[in-house]
């Protein structure tokens, strides 16, 4: 659509900037409470409920810490929380069985909130990474990282965590046929209303340093993910991942990391339309907070400006660790 505007004077495109109340009526996107998923991380490893030193001011949360939390999105108007894991590193293996154990820590968090404040939903996290000795998503054979078998550990998990009430799953390992594998299990085990919001378009990206501190994978990590992850000089590629996750059962898509792939963002909603989503993920969370705390940047301006961004870039929500402070603010 291209405008159509008469010349100078009589267009003058700072009519509409001119006052506050002006500005507001003009104004395309807008970012509500409404639009956040709260990521928090639980633990249940003493003495691991602390402050995370790369993600300033994010605290890993006990079961009652993470039920607290559950009950604050719901006063703040916050629809849906997220779960990460920090295990403790005694219960990693290389087989990973304690993912899909109904009594892991993520599954007792889901049946706690939900039996206290089961109006918010519960989203999880679908990768073997908290679990695995390598700190890999998916098995690890002689330095390879399998895909078939990790697809029949990925299923397995997703069943555990549909079975403790969850309501959306959010698989982020980027194996090949997981989605479709899991929409499969759920449908046959009742759980036909268990939503999946799919990391369709997930990059192996320098910005996870912090997240992999906060879930203890980073001194566990053998290599890279650069074999299941995307590469971040492509966008196509991200076109046909969402493509087939939707095909193979989806019901909601995301993209990561999300600041530096916005135009990816963009993309995927222009081309298919359906609900997308991005993470605000660890490392550009950090790098505000850091900022922030040395008064180097405004915290809440450009904290509010980084999520308006997602919005105009087409998403329908964000994850971001910013999520109750700027649900604060939205309703002051």
């Amino acid at each position: 659509m291209t405008p159509i505007l008469p010349p100078f004077p009589h267009t003058r495109l700072r009519r509409l900037r001119r006052t506050a109340a002006l500005r507001d009526l003009a104004q395309e996107h807008r970012l509500g409470v409404k639009d956040l998923i709260w990521p928090i991380f639980i633990t249940d490893v003493p003495g691991a409920d602390v402050e995370i030193p790369s993600m300033p001011g994010i605290f890993r949360l006990t079961l009652d810490g993470a039920v607290r939390a559950a009950e604050q999105a719901a006063l703040l108007g916050i629809p849906a929380i997220c779960l990460f894991p920090y295990t403790d590193p005694a219960l990693k293996t290389e087989t990973c069985e304690h993912a899909w154990n109904p009594e892991n820590l993520s599954n007792r968090v889901i049946r706690a909130i939900k039996a206290r404040v089961p109006e918010v939903a519960i989203m999880t996290d679908v990768a073997l990474d908290p679990y695995n000795v390598n700190g890999h998503d998916g098995l690890v054979r002689d330095g390879v990282i399998l895909n078939d078998e990790t697809v029949v550990c990925l299923t397995q998990m997703a069943l555990a965590q549909a079975e403790a009430g969850a309501d959306i799953l959010g698989p982020s390992d980027m194996m090949d046929g997981r989605i479709g594998a899991m929409r499969t299990a759920l449908e046959a085990a009742g759980h036909a209303d268990v939503a999946i919001l799919s990391y369709a378009a997930k990059y192996a990206s320098a910005f996870y340093g912090p997240f992999r501190d906060a879930v203890g994978a980073s001194g566990a990590l053998k290599g890279d993910k650069k074999t299941y992850q995307m590469n971040p000089g492509n966008s196509d590629e991200a076109l046909r991942l969402v493509a087939r996750d939707l095909a193979e059962g989806a019901d909601m898509v995301m993209v990561k990391p999300g600041m530096p792939y916005l135009d990816i963002c963009a993309k995927v909603k222009l081309a298919y339309g359906v609900p997308t989503y991005a993470y605000q993920v660890s490392g550009e969370y950090a790098m505000i907070a850091g900022a922030a705390r040395n008064g180097w940047v405004n915290r809440e301006a450009v904290m509010l400006e980084s999520l308006i961004a997602f919005r105009r870039a087409g998403c329908d929500g964000v994850l971001s660790y910013f999520a109750p402070e700027v649900a604060r603010l939205l309703q002051a």
